[in-house]
């Protein structure tokens, strides 16, 4: 399993149950029972503090498939940029069990990095995880 295939799990998933409000989401696979914090990019981090407290623009690249000029650019974007303002923003986990049910903790960005700086440990066990889970469904 891939980060790649949980992409589409996780996004046939919400097609599925929308959520009632505008996220954005950073998805992670763990194959053991703890994920590095470093796991999660500084870059990554910031878009998501961006997109939750602030404001955060993103230009969509252009998707090339093909090595011919005629078929270079021809993936359909739904539009070519956004600016995402003040929305939730969500560390997405899951601990990946071989032929068990693809199981996805969302944890709140700003819990994250607080988990992140006062941990005594480097990396989030899936057990941590699932109660800043828990402190969130209220929010999904």
């Amino acid at each position: 399993m891939k980060e790649k295939q949980l992409q589409t799990i996780f996004g046939n998933y919400l097609k599925e149950n929308p959520p009632c409000k505008s996220a954005v989401y950073e998805l992670k696979i763990c194959k053991s029972n703890a994920m590095p914090f470093n796991q999660v990019k500084e870059h990554q981090v910031e878009a998501l503090q961006q997109a939750k407290n602030g404001n955060l623009y993103h230009k969509i690249a252009d998707s090339p498939w093909g090595t011919t000029s005629k078929h270079r650019f021809t993936f359909p974007k739904p539009f070519d940029c956004m600016n995402i303002y003040q929305v939730e923003a969500y560390i997405v986990i899951c601990y990946y069990k071989l032929r068990k049910k693809k199981e996805f903790l969302l944890i709140d960005i700003d819990d994250f990095v607080n988990e992140a700086n006062n941990s005594d440990r480097k990396s989030l066990t899936e057990e941590r995880a699932k109660k800043l889970y828990d402190k969130n469904l209220s929010k999904l």
